[in-house]
């Protein structure tokens, strides 16, 4: 497999914070590996094909971000939180 294809869960607090970011629609400045800064609001995670996504209404459109492309995340009320990417 590809490195664009093998998905890498994340660590599980981190999953906590996007949990708790879409049970109140917190809206999050989200960093991606690509350098990308996305804005939006956090609606759900989902689960396709065993790769986890963020759900987040930007620009009036729904992104599915993968959550292994994203190295961190920030809301005044959780604060900034940078993705562990080591695995267990």
């Amino acid at each position: 497999m590809s490195k664009d294809t093998e998905y890498k869960p994340i660590n599980c607090d981190d999953y906590d914070y996007l949990e708790l970011a879409c049970q109140h629609s917190l809206q999050l400045a989200i960093k991606l590996n690509n350098g990308e800064i996305i804005e939006g609001k956090a609606i759900d995670l989902l689960l396709k094909k065993q790769v986890e996504y963020l759900v987040v209404e930007a620009a009036n459109e729904k992104k599915q971000l993968r959550l292994d492309h994203i190295v961190s995340f920030s809301h005044p009320e959780i604060g900034d939180i940078v993705i562990d990417h080591s695995g267990s």
